[in-house]
């Protein structure tokens, strides 16, 4: 049996950050302070419940240790070698930098990565069996972002070649925008974009992205909208939009990655929230019923610094940006599938899948034992 532990011999008060969502001059305001307790290391051999415990472990010299994950403990596994491990690809095949990974509505995940062992886009089953992979004949200038839209039609942002491209899921083209190694700031033209987002009436939104920083918006057909965002840190201004998503209302989360914020707009590009709390993120994936997902790291020195490998995985709640849950995974992309599996796309030629299942302290400890 789970032993468990829960002290509180210090007592601490910490004021909760959150920002106003009271319109484009947000800024950062406490909420009322809240009790935040301290626990004391038990034995070894026993586990602190952490379903209940808020503060950092300290132990009997008064030595602090861990802190808590920031809004709770989420209770997921992890396979960490996805698609590699039982190895089903042809042989000789592996994983360079994965960029990016997608889930269809079937649960086929679609792997997008920059090696030359393999096709740049890998397509497994849920269990990470090979399926079928496509994508050498597309010339990719640099593979950066994997969308999949709710019609099961893929979205690549090729931030080399400027370009975003339509494929269906055997990677037969249906649409290009920009235009191939022409880089630009017309209404048909990118500067290494990063990724692609789709409104409820399906919309798109590219993250436009490493050369410029803009939000360009298209219709359906891929038909020039509007665009909003300059260089900068004020509001409404970009230092590199990395990351979009798009929820069921139509509000647009951008990653303002450089400037550590997540920046939140209307349809048409006026500016209602700021997030300021999240560091600087990665990726956001926002599911059909508005789960907000992303993988962030403290702030973008430690992102590049580290190469992605000190990131989290947080929940965040869509109307007040609290963050729900979080636990440690390196990343560069999330997309979590219709069955709540996350999938993370990683730097360090990975794809991880996280699902929900959790060890009892004597299974953990005989997990790696004959």
């Amino acid at each position: 049996m789970k032993k468990l532990l829960m002290l509180a011999p210090v007592t601490l008060f910490a004021s909760i950050v959150l920002v106003s969502a009271c319109g484009p001059g947000t800024t950062a305001v406490s909420a009322p302070a809240e009790e935040n307790l301290d626990v004391m290391q038990p034995p070894a051999g026993v586990d602190i419940d952490r379903t209940r415990a808020s503060g950092r472990v300290v132990d009997q010299d008064g030595l602090a240790g861990w802190y808590p994950h920031e809004g709770g403990l989420m209770e997921y596994s992890v396979a960490i070698r996805f698609g590699q491990e039982p190895h089903t690809m042809p042989e000789g095949w592996s994983f360079g930098r994965v960029s990016a990974v997608a889930t269809d509505s079937s649960g086929e995940v679609y792997v997008f990565h920059r090696g030359d062992a393999a096709d740049p886009i890998v397509v497994f089953d849920a269990e990470g069996t090979y399926q079928r992979s496509f994508g050498a004949d597309l010339d990719f200038g640099n593979e950066h972002g994997l969308r999949v839209d709710r019609h099961d039609n893929l979205w690549v942002t090729d931030n080399g070649n400027h370009r975003v491209m339509k494929l269906t899921t055997d990677g037969d083209v249906l649409m290009t925008l920009g235009i191939k190694g022409q880089a630009g700031t017309t209404d048909d033209t990118f500067d290494r974009p990063a990724d692609i987002a789709f409104g409820p009436n399906d919309e798109l939104y590219v993250a436009d992205g490493y050369g410029n920083s803009r939000v360009v918006k298209y219709d359906a057909e891929g038909n020039f909208v509007t665009t909003w965002g300059t260089p900068g840190s004020g509001p409404g201004e970009f230092d590199l939009v990395h990351s979009i998503a798009v929820d069921s209302q139509g509000r647009v989360d951008a990653s303002d990655r450089e400037n550590n914020r997540i920046q939140i707009f209307d349809d048409q590009g006026t500016l209602l929230h700021t997030w300021n709390h999240l560091g600087a993120t990665q990726n956001i994936f926002i599911t059909p019923d508005d789960q907000v997902w992303v993988i962030t790291h403290r702030d973008n020195v430690e992102n590049i610094t580290y190469d992605t490998l000190a990131g989290r995985i947080m929940r965040v709640d869509i109307d007040t940006g609290a963050i729900v849950g979080a636990m440690e995974s390196p990343g560069h992309w999330i997309d979590v599938a219709d069955n709540g599996d996350i999938f993370i796309g990683s730097l360090t030629a990975n794809v991880f899948r996280w699902y929900e299942a959790w060890m009892e302290t004597e299974e953990a400890a005989q997990a790696e034992r004959p």
